[in-house]
């Protein structure tokens, strides 16, 4: 068992490399191992690209080789044609007579399919190798098919005495709690996530592009809570340069300061109408997930952070405390949670908790 430890460890090291880059696809890696030698090895780079397992045995330079190897899969090989054959196809054409698997799918479309397939096929497999590993790789995929979610980050800054904006309006901008290094790994933390949500005092007084112009990576699709038409018209958020999806009370309507022409759903910027008289989060869930969309980062205002915490619908808390104080202001959101980790960045200190009501992944 310690040897599949091991395997099932580089092929996790592996799939990271595909953070932020796989969706709607998981993280998935792989190696082909013959007389205890890894002779290839492969990740999911890109959806729609080679899965992991093809890209494995592809690099094998001996193909003669494999009929007597074992493949090691952090996710258990699809079975279906997507925008790329099965996996599980490949590895039986191949003659691999063993296979090692982390953990199963949740995806409807394969669930035990491929693993049901390989043994039919005569196959040896082990399965639930570093499983636990396995699923906190893909918590963003096993969230949003088990839940019906997205895997929702929550992020913010504060002072030393817990404030995360002064108590005056002149006073706010610009004022930075944390340094420049934390702000680039918040950049790299967007481009990772497949959408960014703020609420609508935020999208005002701070008017965020809400991009990831400090990092090279693909830009979140940006969520802003609007109810009743305040965002004013030539705010970031609403220049069209990125695909928005803005929340809204009535989507027949607006304020003066979007012109009704406007006003309407495009490629870019698209207009969802909930309810903000009965719990919003719960509704924002359900549309998110309708989009697609594996996992959001919030990223403020205090109201919108702790309405999501009140509603219980968290994963993973990313809190930056800075050295500087405020003495009064806009306070911090209360959060319960279990500290999992926590580093320094240059002068800021970083805390992450995740919700320990949720155990499944």
């Amino acid at each position: 068992m310690k040897i599949h430890e091991k395997y099932i460890k580089r092929c996790i090291d592996l799939a990271r490399n595909g953070l932020g880059r796989t969706y709607p696809n998981p993280m998935v890696g792989s190696v082909v191992v013959h007389k205890n030698k890894i002779i290839g090895e492969g990740w999911h780079q890109k959806a729609g690209l080679p899965h992991a397992e093809v890209n494995a045995i592809n690099s094998v330079k001996n193909q003669e080789l494999l009929p007597e190897s074992t493949i090691y899969v952090s996710l258990e090989p699809c079975s279906h044609f997507g925008k790329t054959p099965p996996c599980s196809d490949l590895i039986i054409a191949k003659g691999i007579k063993k296979v090692v698997i982390g953990t199963v799918d949740p995806f409807a479309e394969v669930a035990g399919r491929g693993i049901k397939k390989l043994m039919d096929a005569g196959c040896e497999v082990a399965m639930g190798i570093l499983e636990k590993d396995c699923r906190e790789l893909n918590k963003r995929f096993f969230t949003f098919h088990q839940e019906k979610r997205p895997y929702i980050i929550l992020k913010w800054a504060q002072t030393s005495d817990k404030f995360l904006a002064p108590e005056s309006k002149e006073k706010r901008a610009p004022v930075w709690i944390t340094g420049s290094i934390s702000k680039q790994l918040v950049h790299k933390w967007r481009a990772e996530e497949q959408a960014i949500l703020v609420g609508t005092n935020t999208a005002i007084e701070d008017n965020p592009k809400l991009n990831t112009r400090l990092w090279k990576g693909a830009n979140p699709v940006r969520v802003v809570l609007d109810r009743s038409g305040r965002i004013p018209k030539k705010s970031a958020v609403l220049d069209g340069s990125i695909k928005t999806i803005v929340f809204t009370e009535n989507s027949d309507s607006c304020s003066s300061e979007i012109d009704p022409d406007s006003f309407q759903n495009s490629e870019n910027l698209i207009f969802e109408k909930i309810d903000f008289e009965t719990e919003i989060a719960p509704q924002i869930c359900e549309i998110l997930y309708k989009h697609e969309l594996q996992s959001v980062i919030i990223e403020g205002g205090a109201k919108t952070l702790q309405t999501f915490i009140d509603a219980g619908l968290w994963d993973e808390a990313r809190v930056f405390t800075g050295k500087v104080r405020f003495n009064s202001g806009v306070k911090s959101p209360q959060l319960n949670g279990r500290l999992v980790n926590e580093q320094e960045i240059a002068d800021d200190h970083l805390k992450i908790y995740t919700n320990g009501k949720h155990n499944n992944i």
